[in-house]
Order: structure tokens, then sequence, then C-alpha cells
């Protein structure tokens, strides 16, 4: 789920692609590594799911997967020998083999994809055989699978569609068809939900064996189906004290597991961290394609514009595509984004060159207990991850 970069809000508007301005390869210009894929289509829109997506009544993924290619080669010439590739929806995995197919042709010939971490996130109902077997013949090594529950009932509540028997079917096609690395995808706080049930949840997972835990608390946001059956009064939100109780047994029992908090809601065993969203909590660079898709490039931020008709424009269309949400470069946002961001991470941030005002509140929150200080590096205490926004929220308030 971890697939879109938080961004402090900045300048805005609707302009010309900001890849129009730059130009790869220019002296003192650093090659992107990272590359985020957008695939948008859906069987089903999940109540909670604030991420660009449609159930395509229209049969558009050929049209969808055309403008992808002609997209991805564009951006091509800005990347250097990718460290991750990452694609995300939607269901990635609800595209016909046939398009995968030609996406990752197109990718092994346009981009340097090398020894990549390459992540397709997947649906439990929509893994196959064939799929999986062209995905991992087209360099596909990590899948991560959006499981959310293993009880029926919260799955309900969620309107998430499927079968938490596939879940470990996924994982096992995977396996087979020789992708190494799996993640799974859980979430806590549902309407509902007992520590007990929360604590079955967490043991099914571990049991499958994978190298990758995301667990998230639900949140609920604005503009999807789960808020408004909140503010219908439909349900009532988990107890603030569930919820932490329920966070501090994920740490607990995945840390007596093997596996490590790396960042506030993700959890991996030695050496397995998700190498793609790293690149997001560090603020390093990535390009995007694909409806929706963020990128971050040499400073400059944007979004492809969200709406599949808008982004296919006329057939044939080969131009980068329409962007909203154009952040030029600026010096106060980058740091307040390194703040907010780089707290998130168990290895925390390099508090050189930050503000003296920082540094007093970096101080009154050691003594907190919520901080640790090493130097030039603070990171935040287990006390302290429950509080990450609000601590980070403190910092950024004094630039």
């Amino acid at each position: 789920m971890d697939r879109t970069p938080i961004t402090i809000a900045g300048q805005r508007g609707s302009t010309a692609h900001p890849l129009e301005s730059l130009t790869a390869g220019e002296p003192g210009s650093a090659p992107v590594q990272a590359l985020y894929i957008h695939v948008p289509f859906c069987f089903h829109k999940c109540h909670y799911c604030d991420f660009y997506s449609l159930v395509d009544t229209r049969d558009r993924q050929e049209p969808f997967t055309d403008r992808l290619i002609a997209e991805l080669a564009r951006i091509a010439p800005f990347a250097g020998p990718l460290t991750s590739i990452f694609v995300g929806g939607g269901t990635p995995t609800l595209l016909r083999p046939e398009l995968w197919q030609r996406i990752l042709v197109c990718l092994h010939e346009h981009f340097e994809v090398g020894d990549a971490e390459f992540t397709v996130e997947c649906n439990p109902e929509t893994a196959t055989p064939e799929l999986f077997g062209v995905l991992a013949r087209g360099g596909v090594n990590r899948i991560s699978i959006g499981a959310q529950s293993f009880n029926p009932r919260h799955l309900k509540t969620l309107e998430r569609w499927h079968d938490p028997e596939n879940v470990g079917r996924a994982i096992e096609l995977a396996r087979n068809a020789g992708i190494a690395r799996q993640s799974v995808d859980l979430i806590f706080a549902i309407p509902g939900q007992t520590l007990a049930e929360w604590k079955e949840d967490i043991h099914r997972a571990v049991m499958f064996g994978v190298e990758h835990l995301s667990c998230y608390s639900l949140t609920y946001e604005p503009n999807t189906a789960m808020t408004a059956r909140l503010n219908r009064g439909d349900f009532e939100p988990a107890d603030e004290d569930l919820e932490a109780d329920m966070l501090l047994l994920t740490l607990d029992t995945l840390r007596a597991n093997g596996y490590d908090r790396y960042e506030v809601s993700n959890y991996a065993k030695p050496g397995a961290e998700c190498r793609h969203n790293l690149a997001y909590w560090r603020q390093d660079q990535w390009l995007a394609a694909g409806p929706s898709a963020s990128g971050h490039v040499a400073g400059w931020r944007w979004k492809n514009v969200p709406r599949l008709d808008s982004y296919l424009g006329q057939p044939g269309e080969i131009g980068l595509p329409p962007t909203i949400d154009i952040e030029p470069p600026d010096a106060r946002r980058a740091m307040a984004e390194r703040i907010m961001t780089g707290l998130r991470l168990r290895e925390g941030i390099d508090a050189s060159g930050l503000p003296e005002a920082l540094h007093a509140e970096a101080e009154r929150q050691r003594v907190l207990g919520h901080l640790v200080v090493e130097g030039h590096r603070w990171r935040l205490t287990d006390t302290g991850m429950m509080l990450a926004d609000g601590i980070a929220g403190e910092f950024m308030g004094l630039l």
C-alpha cells in the first residue's frame, strides 16, 4: 500500500509536464533509479481506498497499455540503472497477461532493469500460474499481496472482495513461478475487530513465512465510501486505547518472529526492506507513469492526471501525459518533507544543517522519551513512533 509518497503542499498548478523543462543527462544531474507505474483497473472499489482506481466497463486495458508504453519510452532517458520498480494500483494483476508481456518487454528495451527490486501489487483473487509465469520471466521478483484481514466479517466491513484462503494460494503460486520475495498487507483497528482477532491475523500472516509485512491502522480518508459510512453513523471507529494495544501487539509479535520495524507501519526480515518505499521516505528521486502516478525529479514534484480518459488522450498519443499538482523545487518544502518522512524510519534523519530551533525541540522530545539523539542523527523511540505524525508536525512548525 505504501506506494504514494507523502508531500507537503506548496505551489500547485496544471501546466506543462516538469520533465519537459529538464534535460536528461545534463552535467550535474543525477540519473533516477526508481520507477513507479500505476495501473488503475479494479473489479471492485474497496471502501477504504483513496488511490485512483476504477471499475472499467469499457475494456480500455489495451489503449491503456499502448499509452503507458509510449509514456515509459518518453521518460526512460531520465533513468539510470534502476534499483527499484513498483507497480501499484488499482489491481495491477487484473491486467491481462498478454498486455503485461508487452509492458515488460518495453521496460527491458528502454530501461536498465538489471537486478532491480521489481514489485507488483496483487489481489489474491487474480493470482494465476499463467500471470505469475509472465511476471517472473519479465523480471518481477517481489509480490505485494493485499490480504488486509483473514476474517471474512472484517473483509466485508472493508468491502474487500476476496477469499482469505486465496492469500496462501497466491503466495504459493508466486514461489512456484520463481518470484522469491513476498509481502503481505494487513489492516487493524477495523470497526468491531477485537485484539484477539488482530492477533490471529498477524499469526496467520507470519505462518506463510513471507519476508515483509505492512500493518496499517485503518484511516478514514476524505471522499471514500468508508468515511461516508462513518459520517452516517453506520459504525463506530475503533477505540483509541484498543488501537494502541493492537499496535503494541504487532510490534512485540513481529519482533519475536524475526521481523524488525524499519518504518512506522512496515516490518521486514533482515535485508528484506522494501527498497522502493525507502526511496520515497528518504526523499530520493523517482519517475512515474500511469494515471495519478506521482513523480519526483530534480526537486520537481508532479502528479499525472487522475482520470483515465484524460491520460489516454488521442489514439496514438506519444507525448507526456497532462499533469496536476506541480511543485517546483523549494528548499523549505524539501526540508519539511525530509523531516516528515525521515522520522518515520527506524534509521531516522541526519539533522546536520537543520535550524537551531529544531535542535531545541529535539532535546524536548528526547526528554519526553520520544526521540533518541545520537550525534547528528535523530530517530524516534517505540513510543515516539506511535506519535510520529504529531512529532513531525512540531518540528515542521518551527521551519
